[in-house]
C-alpha cells in the first residue's frame, strides 16, 4: 500500500518521524526510572503518541495547548528542554514547578502550554478563553484542548463545547479515544455510537479519524485549524487510538482482553510509521537503529544534566511568596478626601468602577448571565453594552465552571476578566474552576489569574436558602484567592477597581440589600482601596466589634442606638488577606472584642480572627473573644424565620455578655 503523503515533503516526513519516535524513547527510560524508585508516578502514553505528536506540530508555536497527563509529545514537540522535564518529573527544584507539582501538571507560557489539573473536564474551558482573546483580538490563530473519551462524560465538556459553539470560537477539542476511562469501557461510558457525534448537537462539525496514523492526525489538525480560523467556528476531532499500557503503571492491564491488546500491538503508531517510510525507500532499517540509537545518546545526555541540578532548599517565605503574583504597577490613586465627590448608592458605585474600568483598559472584559442588554439581575450592568458592545459585556449560557475557566483563558493571552455570579450561592456549580484552577495556578507554574468574580450575596430580602447564602468563608480557606467584602459606596468602587488591577483571583462580595439599601460620597475620578487594609469606622474603649459587609451597618445602627457605650468598630474590608495589624491595634484599645458576621457560625471567619487573637493578643484581653453569627441553619424563606435566623436578632444580647462579663 501506497503512503498517502498529503503534500509533505520527505524530509519533512522524516523529521515527522524523528517527532514521533522520541517521546516513546522517553517513555521506555522512564519506566525504567519508575522502577528504581527515581520518579514517583508515571502516566503512559504508549500507543497514542501519533495523535499529540501529529497535533501540535499542526499548529503554530505561539497557539494555546491545554494537554492532558498522557501528552509528552506535546512537551517535545513543542521543544522544552528534555534535561528541565526530566527535573519536573522527579520533583526537582529545577522543574517548570520547581517541585510543587507533578508530572504533567504545569505549564509554560514560553511553549504556549497550559498545565492541566486532576480533574481533567476544566482545561476546556480555558481553551474557549484562549480563543475568545483570539477572536477579540482578530488574530488568525486556534487553542487546541485535549480530552480522554473519559472525560466527555464530565459537565466541563458539555459547558466548554455549548459555550464555544454559541460563541463562534477558534477552538479545537481532540478526543483521544483509547477505549477505557480508567478501566471502565466506552460501552458503560456513553451510548452514542462516536464521541465526534457529539459534535451535532452543539451546532459545530465534529470528525472520527484514525489516530495511530501520523500522518492523517497532522493532515487532519492542519486543515480543521484553518477551517476555525475561517469561519471563527468550533471543531470536535475524535482520535480513536488504544493505550498499550495502564492508566498509570500501578493499575496494570488485567481488564484488557489480551486479543485487544494484540490487535493494538499491530496498530502502534510509530511501527506502522517506520513500515511505511521504509516501504516509500525513505528510510532504511540500518537508518532507523542510526536514529533510535542519537535520540537515546540525547535522552542520556539529557538525564545526566538533570542530575547535574541543584539540590532541594526547602525554602519557607518563598513557598508562601509564590501562592500569590507580585502586583504590577498602578496608575490608579489610592483614594483620599480631598477627591471631588457624588453622592451615589452602592450599586451606582459599583457601576461606576466598572465603566471606569472598562475605559481605561481595553483588554478588559466582562461576563455574566443577562449582562447585556438586560444589565444583569440586579441591573448592575445596566448600560455598560450600549457603551462598550456585546463583545466587551458578554451574555453567558447558564454555565458558571465554563465561565471561570474562559477568565482563565482570557488571561493566558494578557486579558482581564470580570465574572458576574447571578447569586453568590451558584458559585458552587463553578467551585473547582475557582479553589483549584484559578488559586492555584501562580504557586504551580507563576501564571497570574487576573479574574475578579463578583458575588451578590447574603439575606435579609426573603429569598430562601439558595439565594441568600454567605459562602465568603468558603474561598478564605483556600490559598491563592483574595476576598473582599465592601460595606460602602466608596469601598466598593475602590476596592472592585483595585481588584480588576491586582493579579489574583479575587472574590468579591456584594450584598444585595446594599445595593440600593445606602448611599454615601463616592469620588467621581478612578481611585482604589487597598487590599487588605481595613477600615477604623470609629474609636472607642468600651468594645470593639470587628466585622464587615451587612455587619458594619448592624454595627453603627447598634452604637448610634447605645451612644452611652464607647465602641471601637472595625471594618475588615478585606478577608483575605485580613488586616492583623488593625485587628491588634483594636484589641488593644478596648480590650473586649466581639466578632460579628452574618455568615453562619461554625467555620465562619469568626472562628479564625478570634483563634488569631487569642494567640497573639491574649494578654491584652479583659474577656474572651465572643463571636456573634447566624444560625448553624440554611437561611429560611419566611422573613419573620429570617430575623431569627440573622446574626443582628442576637447582636445586643452579645454586646450585653461581653459588657458583663
Amino acid at each position: 500500500m501506497t503512503m498517502d503523503r498529503k503534500g509533505l515533503r520527505p524530509d519533512q516526513l522524516k523529521d515527522m518521524y524523528r517527532q514521533l519516535l522520541y517521546p516513546r524513547l522517553i517513555e521506555e527510560k522512564m519506566l525504567i526510572l519508575l522502577r528504581q524508585g527515581k520518579i514517583s508516578k508515571w502516566f503512559s502514553g504508549i500507543g497514542q503518541e501519533a495523535i499529540a505528536v501529529g497535533a501540535t506540530l499542526a499548529l503554530q508555536p505561539d497557539e494555546w495547548i491545554m494537554p492532558l497527563h498522557r501528552n509528552l509529545g506535546v512537551f517535545t514537540t513543542r521543544n522544552m528542554p528534555l534535561s528541565r522535564l526530566f527535573m519536573q518529573w522527579q520533583g526537582m527544584q529545577e522543574g517548570y514547578s520547581m517541585g510543587r507539582e507533578r508530572s504533567f501538571h504545569f505549564g509554560s507560557r514560553e511553549h504556549h502550554i497550559c498545565g492541566m489539573i486532576s480533574h481533567l473536564g476544566p482545561q476546556l474551558a480555558v481553551a474557549d478563553g484562549a480563543a475568545l482573546a483570539y477572536r477579540l483580538n482578530a488574530a488568525p490563530k486556534v487553542a487546541l484542548a485535549f480530552s480522554g473519551e473519559g472525560g466527555t462524560s464530565e459537565g466541563d465538556f458539555h459547558e466548554a463545547l455549548n459555550v464555544a459553539a454559541v460563541w463562534d470560537l477558534p477552538v479545537i477539542f481532540l478526543v483521544e479515544n483509547n477505549g477505557y476511562a480508567l478501566s471502565t469501557p466506552v460501552q458503560e461510558q456513553f451510548r452514542c455510537i462516536s464521541i465526534a457525534d457529539k459534535a451535532r448537537g452543539y451546532g459545530m462539525e465534529g470528525i472520527t479519524i484514525d489516530g495511530n496514523d501520523l500522518v492523517t492526525v497532522y493532515d487532519t489538525i492542519k486543515g480543521v485549524r484553518e477551517y476555525c480560523i475561517r469561519y471563527q467556528k468550533p471543531y470536535l476531532v475524535e482520535c480513536t487510538t488504544f493505550r498499550m499500557r495502564g492508566h498509570e503503571e500501578a493499575s496494570g492491564t488485567k481488564y484488557v482482553p489480551d486479543a485487544l491488546l494484540d490487535l493494538w500491538a499491530q496498530k502502534d503508531p510509530i511501527a506502522q510509521y517506520e513500515q511505511q517510510l521504509v516501504r516509500e525507500q525513505m528510510l532504511t532499517e540500518d537508518a532507523i537503529i542510526s536514529i533510535r540509537q542519537v535520540l537515546k545518546q540525547e535522552i542520556e545526555a539529557e538525564l545526566e544534566k538533570a542530575a547535574g541540578g541543584s539540590t532541594l532548599i526547602i525554602d519557607t517565605a518563598k513557598e508562601l511568596d509564590a501562592v500569590y503574583a507580585a502586583p504590577g504597577a498602578t496608575h490608579l490613586p489610592i483614594v483620599n478626601s480631598e477627591m471631588p465627590s457624588t453622592e451615589k448608592r452602592f450599586v451606582e458605585a459599583i457601576r461606576d468602577a466598572l465603566y471606569q474600568s472598562l475605559e481605561k483598559d481595553a483588554d478588559l472584559v466582562i461576563m455574566g448571565q443577562d449582562i447585556a442588554e438586560y444589565g444583569g439581575a440586579f441591573k448592575v450592568t445596566e448600560g455598560l453594552a450600549a457603551v462598550f458592545g456585546k463583545d466587551r459585556i458578554r451574555n453567558t449560557p447558564i454555565c458558571e465552571s465554563a465561565i471561570v475557566g474562559a477568565a482563565l483563558g482570557l488571561n493566558l493571552e494578557g486579558k482581564k476578566a470580570v465574572v458576574e455570579m447571578q447569586f453568590a450561592d451558584f458559585v458552587s456549580v463553578g467551585f473547582n474552576q475557582i479553589v483549584n484552577n484559578l488559586a492555584k495556578i501562580h504557586y504551580r507554574w507563576g501564571q497570574p489569574a487576573n479574574v475578579v468574580v463578583r458575588m451578590p450575596t447574603g439575606a435579609g430580602v426573603g429569598a430562601g436558602p439558595f439565594h441568600s447564602q454567605s459562602n465568603e468563608a468558603w474561598f478564605v480557606h483556600t490559598p491563592g484567592l483574595k476576598v473582599v467584602y465592601p460595606s460602602t459606596p466608596a469601598d466598593a468602587k475602590g476596592l472592585l477597581m483595585a481588584a480588576i488591577e491586582d493579579p489574583n483571583p479575587v472574590l468579591f462580595f456584594e450584598h444585595k440589600a446594599l445595593y440600593r439599601g445606602i448611599s454615601g460620597p463616592v469620588p467621581d475620578e478612578g481611585y482604589r482601596v487597598e487590599i487588605g487594609k481595613a477600615r477604623q469606622v470609629q474609636e472607642g474603649t468600651d468594645i470593639a466589634i470587628i466585622t464587615y459587609g451587612m455587619g458594619v451597618i448592624w454595627a453603627e445602627d447598634y452604637a448610634a442606638a447605645h451612644p452611652e457605650i464607647s465602641i471601637e468598630l472595625l471594618d475588615l474590608r478585606s478577608l483575605m488577606p485580613l488586616d492583623y495589624t488593625a485587628i491588634y491595634t483594636s484589641v488593644e484599645r478596648a480590650g473586649k472584642v466581639l466578632v460579628l458576621h452574618e455568615d453562619t457560625l461554625t467555620g465562619g471567619i469568626g472562628a479564625e480572627i478570634a483563634a488569631w487573637i487569642g494567640e497573639h493578643c491574649f494578654s491584652m484581653l479583659d474577656a474572651p473573644v465572643l463571636r456573634c453569627a447566624s444560625l448553624d441553619t440554611p437561611v429560611p424563606f419566611n422573613t419573620e424565620l429570617e430575623k431569627n435566623f440573622l446574626a443582628k436578632q442576637r447582636l445586643e444580647q452579645s454586646v450585653e455578655e461581653l459588657l458583663n462579663y
